[in-house]
C-alpha cells in the first residue's frame, strides 16, 4: 500500500515518545549534576597512580620511576624525577620511587599509551571528567599527591581489569617467593666449603707425610784401560816363518 512505510515510521516515533515518559530504558535525560551519569568501564579521561592502600599512598605506590611513560607520552605532558634513595614497597622489596610525578591535564590527550607501556600496572585511566580551574597552568597541573589513588578505587571504576591485574600480580609474587625459598633451601643443603688457610679448630691438624730421603748416589766405576795393539812376530825380530 502506498504510504505504508510512512505510517510505520510514525508508529515507531509515537511509541518512543510515549515510552520516554514512563519506560526507564527510554529515559535518556539525566538530571545532571544532581544525578551522576553511570560511565562504562572502558571510559577513560586522565591517568592516575595506583597505590596499594589509602592509609599510606606515598609508601605503597606501585610506580618505581622507570620513566617509560614519560618517554612514550606523545604530547610530553608527564614529568618524573627519580628519588635518590630506595624504600620498601608493598611487598617489602627496596625500590626507587618518584620524588616528583606531574601530569599536565591541559596537554594530556587521554591516549592511554602510558597505561599500555607501564610494566608495573602503576598508572591507569580515571573516570573523573569534572576538572575545571581558573588557571590553566597551575590549576590543571596535577602532582603525585593528587594523582595517587588506592587500589580499592581502581576496583570500583574498573572491576574486571582490576581483578585481572591483581590475579596476575599475586601469581608473580607467589612465584618469586617460591623461587626465593627454593634458593634458600638449596643453599642450606649444600655442604660448606672449607676456607683456604683456615684450619678447623675442633679437629687436630693433620701431619704432612715426611718427604722420602733420596738414595745415596753410587760412584761410577772408572772405564777399563784401552788394550794395546798386538805386534806381529816379524816386527819383534823373531825368525821368519
Amino acid at each position: 500500500m502506498l504510504g505504508s512505510g510512512i505510517l510505520k515510521g510514525l508508529a515507531v516515533t509515537a511509541k518512543n515518545f510515549a515510552g520516554s515518559y514512563h519506560d526507564p530504558a527510554r529515559l535518556v535525560t539525566v538530571q545532571y549534576p544532581e544525578e551522576p551519569t553511570i560511565l562504562p568501564e572502558n571510559y577513560r579521561n586522565f591517568p592516575f597512580l595506583v597505590t596499594e592502600n589509602a592509609t599510606d599512598p606515598m609508601g605503597t605506590m606501585r610506580c618505581v620511576a622507570c620513566q617509560i611513560c614519560e618517554k612514550e607520552c606523545p604530547p610530553q605532558c608527564i614529568y618524573i624525577e627519580k628519588s635518590k634513595d630506595k624504600k620498601p614497597d608493598a611487598n617489602g622489596k627496596p625500590q626507587l620511587y618518584p620524588a616528583v610525578f606531574d601530569i599536565d591535564t591541559a596537554v594530556c590527550m587521554s591516549c592511554q599509551i602510558c597505561v599500555e607501556v607501564c610494566p608495573f600496572d602503576a598508572i591507569k585511566m580515571d573516570h573523573v571528567f569534572e576538572l575545571a580551574a581558573t588557571d590553566r597552568f597551575t590549576g590543571l597541573l596535577l602532582n603525585r599527591e593528587q594523582l595517587a589513588k588506592p587500589n580499592a578505587y581502581f576496583h570500583a571504576i574498573r572491576p574486571l581489569e582490576a581483578n585481572e591485574v591483581d590475579t596476575r600480580l599475586a601469581a608473580e609474587r607467589q612465584a618469586a617467593e617460591e623461587k626465593a625459598q627454593a634458593a634458600a633451601a638449596a643453599k642450606a643443603a649444600a655442604p660448606a666449603k672449607p676456607v683456604a688457610g683456615v684450619a678447623n679448630r675442633g679437629a687436630p691438624a693433620a701431619r704432612e707425610p715426611a718427604a722420602a730421603k733420596p738414595a745415596p748416589a753410587t760412584p761410577a766405576s772408572p772405564p777399563p784401560p784401552p788394550e794395546e795393539p798386538r805386534r806381529p812376530p816379524s816386527a819383534e825380530g823373531g825368525p821368519a816363518p
